[in-house]
């Protein structure tokens, strides 16, 4: 147990370059993670809210109670600027339909799972970090579907009921289950070191969806070389970093304290791609291009709240 426990530990603290070996990897044999697709996705999406849940504790909820103005402003800032900003790039970048569903959904997507991680290592306010993820994802399966069909209604057909469906499925009772079994087992001796392996467990779920991703859209990037990667990443960096920004703005307009501004610039910056993988390839199947901004932005969203909370610390130890 204590060999997996450190093996979990090492995939937390490295969780960004394990996604992107799994995707050089498959781009190289992209029959390793063929597996990865359909319904096999959405149970794998489904474990990794599970973790999310499993760490979660009455408490956290409570903050929703306790804090409602500071929650209230974070969800606003979330669920507006994202989707704007996504909104404005595909017009700026002019990009494909394809490309242009994946970054609008990951903009409409509810903060990423890490995003908390984040917070807590560059002192933020951990409390209204755990808030915001929480009250995100609680409205993720109306707020996602309704913003899809503003944002990109004249692209595609936006099946917002089927939407709505899925992501309760895969978000809201994983994370439902995993918080009774935090409740009713938390003070067995067992249950912690069961948590103790669920951000290894998490990173290693991460890493198959990419893999997936980087499977099915293979031999479009075969084709059109390296261009096509680098259009995208340009996107996806500027969408992460004008979250960051911006969401740093709201903190600032919102007159908060330095740890809340540095949380909500983190969640509002950080997404949970792995949602969106999933939601691309379930609804937006006939254009199999849209996961790839989804994809580069699990990877990339992490390697940024790392260099951010970095930089954070680092004016700290100036200051």
């Amino acid at each position: 147990m204590d060999k997996i426990q450190r093996l979990s530990r090492w995939l937390a603290a490295n969780a960004s370059w394990v996604v992107i070996a799994a995707a050089v990897f498959t781009f190289f044999l992209p029959s390793a993670f063929e597996w990865v697709r359909g319904t096999t996705q959405t149970v794998i999406l489904g474990i990794i809210m599970l973790t999310m849940g499993l760490t979660l504790t009455t408490n956290d909820f409570k903050i929703l109670a306790q804090r409602p103005l500071d929650i209230l402003i974070g969800a606003c800032a979330q669920f507006f600027i994202m989707p704007c900003v996504a909104y404005l790039l595909v017009r700026v970048f002019q990009l494909e339909p394809a490309l242009a569903l994946g970054i609008l959904l990951v903009g409409c997507c509810p903060g990423g799972v890490s995003s908390n991680i984040m917070s807590y290592l560059c002192h933020g306010d951990v409390a209204f970090s755990v808030g915001m993820t929480c009250a995100s994802t609680l409205l993720a399966p109306v707020m996602t579907p309704m913003l899809m069909e503003l944002t990109a209604g004249q692209i595609i057909e936006i099946d917002a009921v089927g939407m709505f469906i899925n992501i309760l499925i895969v978000t809201i009772i994983p994370v439902g289950i995993g918080c009774y079994l935090n409740y009713t087992y938390s003070k067995r001796d067992v249950f912690p070191k069961i948590q103790s392996l669920m951000p290894g467990l998490s990173v290693t779920c991460l890493a198959c969806i990419v893999g997936g991703v980087v499977s099915t859209v293979h031999d479009d990037l075969v084709a059109r070389g390296l261009f096509l990667f680098l259009w995208t990443f340009a996107v996806v960096f500027c969408h992460n970093s004008l979250g960051y920004l911006m969401g740093w703005t709201a903190g600032t307009l919102a007159k908060f304290n330095t740890a809340k501004k540095r949380t909500i610039s983190i969640e509002v910056g950080m997404q949970n791609a792995g949602l969106a993988t999933v939601l691309a390839g379930t609804f937006f199947a006939a254009q199999p291009l849209a996961v790839l901004p989804c994809a580069i932005s699990c990877a990339w969203h992490s390697i940024s709240g790392t260099i951010l909370a970095g930089v954070f610390l680092r004016f700290d130890k100036r200051k």
